[in-house]
């Protein structure tokens, strides 16, 4: 249930030939406070209300780009083959501690109201390799790990794939190497650098806060820009400078990325995407004194 709180603008984004798709692949549970840092409680729960085990919900939700000859997925949510990719036993671990619905959205089925199977994809941009972004990245086929969209380069940093490949004991429950070992070995990885235009109009940006080398993707034609924030920005509420997760591995560094993105944001009019708000898809920020807060919220 949307909180009474937030006033919800249906709309429909174009980003010169890209219709801009949000492509939720599920909700799932992580713990509010975890979520919220040193927020207190009595503040964050107005607007993420949590279950009698203290989680809210949340979504994993994609991006797609969708225009004529050419369709660009951003990020691919949790995947719903854990048992499979993981073993049973960490597949229902996982299920039963992020309360993952069994039912609902996935990715496969999302892609497929807009009319496209996994060959239609031709570039994945994975924000970073934890797994609630990159789980649906691969799958698996006739007995072995696949990438889930054979036709597809896929796009990660450098610095990103070394953190993931060796993950520190903070991350490590976050990394898998069945979410990207199989796209090395298919040569499907492309392994970019720092800040870059990867397609024309689509450009990354670093953000090393919630974990190193994150890019964030910029979507522009000039007059209008999307920013798929990640785990930057993980939902409208975080637009709040110091509103970081606990699960952020450098929260100064955090605050100084999302000053000043979210200042060119409030200043350009620039659509924030969220990644995990289960409530609305995308927002308009204003600036609020010497921080942010939402103008107008989005379900695209």
């Amino acid at each position: 249930m949307t909180p009474n709180n937030f006033d919800i603008e249906k709309t429909k984004l174009t980003v010169g030939t890209h219709e801009v798709c949000p492509i939720p692949t599920g909700l799932f549970g992580l713990d509010g406070g975890a979520m919220f840092g040193t927020v207190p409680k009595v503040l964050w729960e107005r607007s993420n209300p949590p279950d009698n085990k203290n989680r809210i919900p949340m979504e994993a939700r994609a991006l797609l780009l969708k225009s004529p000859g050419c369709n660009v997925l951003i990020d691919t949510g949790n995947g719903k083959d854990f048992v499979a990719k993981y073993g049973e036993k960490l597949g229902n671990k996982f299920a039963e501690m992020y309360a993952m619905e069994e039912s609902g959205p996935s990715l496969l089925k999302s892609l497929a109201t807009h009319g496209l199977k996994p060959e239609d994809v031709h570039h994945v941009i994975l924000t970073h390799l934890h797994f609630d972004h990159a789980g649906g990245a691969t799958t698996e086929r006739d007995g072995k790990l696949v990438p889930t969209f054979p036709k597809a380069q896929y796009y990660v940093q450098k610095g990103n794939l070394e953190t993931a490949s060796h993950p520190n004991l903070r991350e490590k429950a976050s990394y898998y190497a069945a979410n990207f070992q199989p796209l090395i070995d298919a040569g499907v990885l492309k392994v970019i650098d720092g800040p870059q235009e990867i397609l024309p109009g689509i450009s990354v940006l670093i953000s090393n806060g919630h974990t190193q080398a994150q890019q964030v993707v910029k979507i522009t034609d000039g007059k209008t820009t999307v920013l798929y924030c990640g785990d930057m920005v993980p939902t409208s509420s975080h637009v709040k400078i110091p509103w970081l997760m606990g699960y952020d591995l450098h929260p100064l560094t955090l605050m100084e990325e999302k000053q000043k993105h979210l200042s060119e944001a409030a200043d350009q009019h620039w659509y924030l995407f969220f990644e995990h708000d289960p409530y609305c898809d995308a927002a308009l920020i204003e600036r609020s004194g010497h921080d942010f807060a939402v103008q107008k919220r989005f379900q695209l």
